[in-house]
């Protein structure tokens, strides 16, 4: 059985809500799978699995300072214990899904795609081969303005359970390629 860590940070429960979804997809795809807070994951050993999810919002075309300072403290011990070596060659059967969660008010998913790939490339360079890279537009919590005038239209409520149930299918795509 083919093991899965989905990793996520949430401020807002947006980003949790889609990590609950993939994990669901996981399991209903047959994987073992472990889903963890960043504070709850400190002691998880990406290695461990066939594939890690990590999940973030992102903010001013960042992730939030606590995902950023757990995927240092995850590089810096990998580098310590000499995993991370030049040329970051791919391990056979490591993967890893980024999700990202944004509202883009200003510029939509250009917003969130900086942050995705900046969590990406930890992933490349600990050897994991990129499984797919998933922003999910997701409501701008505390602010009616940035849910109503955006360049992204009316985001209230999202992700929707529709959004939910795509990302769904698309966690049983994935896997099935896996």
């Amino acid at each position: 059985m083919k093991k899965a860590l989905v990793v996520y940070l949430s401020l807002t429960g947006n980003t949790e809500k889609v990590a609950r979804c993939i994990h669901v997809g996981l399991v209903e795809s047959g994987f073992d799978v472990s889903l963890k807070k960043i504070q709850d994951a400190e002691d998880e050993d990406f290695y461990d699995y066939d594939l890690v999810c990590f999940g973030s919002p992102s903010y001013h075309w960042h992730v939030p300072k606590p995902a950023e300072a757990y995927l240092k403290k995850k590089f810096e011990q990998y580098k310590k214990d000499g995993r991370i070596v030049p040329g970051a060659p791919q391990l056979p059967g490591k993967s890893y899904l980024v999700f990202c969660t944004y509202s883009g008010p200003h510029t939509g998913i250009r917003e969130a795609i900086p942050a995705g790939k900046y969590i990406g490339q930890f992933f490349e360079h600990f050897g994991f081969a990129v499984a797919d890279e998933w922003y999910i537009l997701s409501e701008f919590v505390g602010s009616e303005e940035n849910n109503t005038l955006g360049r992204m239209g009316d985001i209230r409520g999202l992700p929707s359970e529709q959004d939910l149930e795509r990302i769904r299918q698309a966690v049983r795509n994935l896997a099935s390629r896996l």
